[in-house]
């Protein structure tokens, strides 16, 4: 039931013929670097959207619970370089009983965040991650291929001061 999103670079004639340039290693440290970064303007959006409909009432806070991680396991499947951008503890489903799972999230145990983004039957959805991704999209290509860019650059003058010795 998740939404995926993903990203086509297209029109990055000077990005390309910079990778040339480099070996593997260094491709994929700069470009783990800017895709966190990526994700991080995402993840900030997400939580600026929660923050607008999570209740300040409770000790619960979906905003504390967004966060961007690596996704090691499509990187091992297909070795292409990916960051997830979600809420913990946010997966799990109760039933009937309250578990104490999600107490050590830093914001408390959030599980009904699916809930406001998907709706129910009895609540219409308040998406939080969905607007998130489309609002900040062009922002999150924008911050990737700055510090991608800067990457890449340090890069070459390295091996160019090691030509040069």
């Amino acid at each position: 039931m998740a939404d995926g999103a993903s990203f086509s670079l297209t029109g990055l004639d000077e990005l390309l013929g910079k990778l040339d340039a480099m070996d593997y290693d260094t491709k994929r440290k700069g470009g783990r670097f800017a895709l966190r970064k990526a994700a991080q303007v995402i993840r900030d959006r997400a939580r600026a959207n929660a923050a607008q409909v999570d209740d300040p009432l409770t000790p619960e806070s979906i905003e504390q619970n967004i966060v961007e991680r690596w996704n090691g396991r499509h990187f091992r499947r297909t070795g292409e370089l990916g960051f997830r951008v979600g809420v913990l503890g946010g997966a799990r489903q109760y039933q009937g009983e309250i578990q104490a799972k999600g107490k050590d999230n830093p914001g408390g145990d959030t599980y009904y965040w699916r809930f406001l983004e998907f709706g129910t039957s009895k609540m219409q959805a308040q998406p939080i991650m969905r607007p998130a991704m489309d609002e900040s999209q062009s922002e999150a290509m924008q911050a990737f291929t700055t510090h991608y860019n800067r990457s890449i650059d340090r890069a070459i003058r390295r091996a160019q001061r090691r030509k040069a010795k």
